[in-house]
């Protein structure tokens, strides 16, 4: 049962080093008593199955020692995501109706002496391990729920699990960079396969690429499209000693080939570039350079099949429903197989090519963000008769929100008035980056607003 497997390595790691932050480097028999004594002190708050905890936390070696110290007691486990405002913050924690435990609250947990009875996962297999939290740009974050049946069943930490590319990826994760959050689900997961194959996590701190990476002598990281576009620039315009990177796996919004080619060219061979969501994890991964105008080929024992273009998807690990949301999980979960809202196409060989999504939404760095939302929020401003929402492609943030509005009769409306309102109300990363004034929105054919002749005006 997860997580046995890290604390079984960790166990029996002895004094190889699994985690360094700065100066600190922590053994595996370090974190292991880490992890003891705060999963003695979860338990002296109660904290055990069923019972729910919510982590905001940085990144450092007592956190990650937090974070697999709650799934140890069988709790249910939600990772604050950065840039909620304080409402969407506290909806969460009543929502959830959990144990709110951040940094300072972590240090009193380290005085905790650990039980002397054996030490092994308590989760129980239908029960609920985590809540992966969306953006809050539906108005409140959204929760895929996983249970620790489902992360027992995850590939991560089982190296005869492992598909090809999964089995090469690990063999450059020598020096993972963390970053942002380790309740990050591609952060963890990553970390957890990262310190399998025998390598350490390395906490990254300012400033950020591409000077992390040599600080560091790091061999790999997670990294969104945007600031892959950002790498490359730099690494074209003043190039820096790249030598020790082997790995950059590509998360969030979808890599045009001609991108993934110039990185490529510029970078070397070490793009890993893929397809994978909140509510599946990882669909498939593609070799660095391998078909660039697919994502690679989901490995055997992911499921597929394709209705009316549109791609479903089973997988081991995949979440069971969003959390308390009856009505939405209906929508997407439907008879084991997680509707993905994405258009898609198989070719002969098994590879998946994405051609376009089923949903209005924009990827903004790796953060899902739903149009809808923000047009309702513009449409509030008594200045504004209609808005629209459109995502174009940035090199900054991978894509970028950008909103067109209609003003009300006699009115003009104050585009800065109305990009503080969606701050306010749906969080930072809803913000759209240019709000253009227009007489009328282009219609299609059928009537409808027609938002593609949006996405070429400027």
């Amino acid at each position: 049962m997860w997580p046995d497997p890290i604390l079984d390595r960790l166990a029996t790691g002895g004094d190889r080093p699994v985690f360094e932050d700065g100066d600190r480097v922590v053994t595996a028999s370090q974190m292991h008593e880490l992890i003891r004594r705060i999963a003695a002190g979860l338990r002296f708050h109660g904290l055990g199955p069923g019972r729910g905890v919510a982590l905001r936390l940085g990144v450092n070696a007592p956190a990650f020692a937090t974070t697999i110290a709650a799934f140890a007691v069988g709790a249910r486990v939600t990772g604050i995501p950065p840039g909620l405002t304080a409402g969407q913050q506290q909806y969460l924690l009543e929502r959830d109706d959990c144990l709110l435990i951040d940094d300072a609250a972590v240090a009193g947990l380290l005085d905790f002496a650990p039980t002397p009875t054996p030490f092994a996962a308590a989760g129980r297999p239908s029960d609920v391990a985590r809540i992966i939290y969306t953006s809050g740009s539906t108005g409140n974050p959204k929760g895929c729920a996983q249970t620790y049946a489902a992360m027992s069943a995850a590939w991560a930490p089982h190296p005869d699990r492992w598909p090809p590319v999964i089995a090469e990826l690990a063999t450059r994760l020598d020096r993972y960079l963390v970053f942002g959050s380790l309740s990050s689900q591609v952060m963890l997961e990553y970390g957890i396969l990262a310190l399998t194959a025998g390598g350490t996590l390395v906490a990254a701190h300012p400033p950020a690429f591409p000077d992390a990476f040599v600080r560091h002598r790091a061999t790999a990281s997670v990294i969104t499209v945007g600031k892959l576009h950002q790498l490359v620039r730099s690494q074209r315009a003043d190039p820096v000693d790249l030598s020790s990177l082997k790995a950059l796996m590509v998360s969030g919004s979808p890599l045009e080939p001609g991108r993934l080619r110039e990185a490529l060219d510029v970078l070397g061979p070490v793009v890993f570039h893929g397809y994978g969501q909140t509510e599946t994890g990882m669909i498939s991964m593609a070799f660095p350079g391998e078909r660039p105008e697919t994502v690679g080929r989901p490995p055997s024992v992911i499921d597929l099949k394709i209705n009316d273009g549109e791609l479903y998807v089973r997988t081991p690990a995949q979440a069971s429903s969003y959390w308390r949301e009856p009505e939405e999980s209906a929508e997407v979960f439907v008879d084991g197989w997680v509707r993905t809202r994405d258009l898609a196409a198989l070719d002969d060989d098994g590879y998946l090519r994405l051609l376009g999504r089923a949903r209005d939404v924009i990827i903004v760095q790796a953060t899902l963000i739903y149009a809808g939302p923000i047009e309702r929020t513009l449409a509030t401003d008594p200045a504004v008769a209609e808005a629209y929402v459109i995502g174009r492609p940035d090199d900054e943030t991978g894509e970028a929100v950008h909103a067109f509005v209609v003003p009300a009769a006699g009115a003009t409306p104050d585009p800065t008035r109305l990009r503080t309102l969606v701050e306010t109300n749906l969080g930072t990363a809803c913000i759209p980056k240019t709000v253009t004034l227009i007489d009328r929105v282009p219609l299609a054919p059928s009537g409808k607003p027609d938002k593609t002749a949006l996405i070429s005006r400027r």
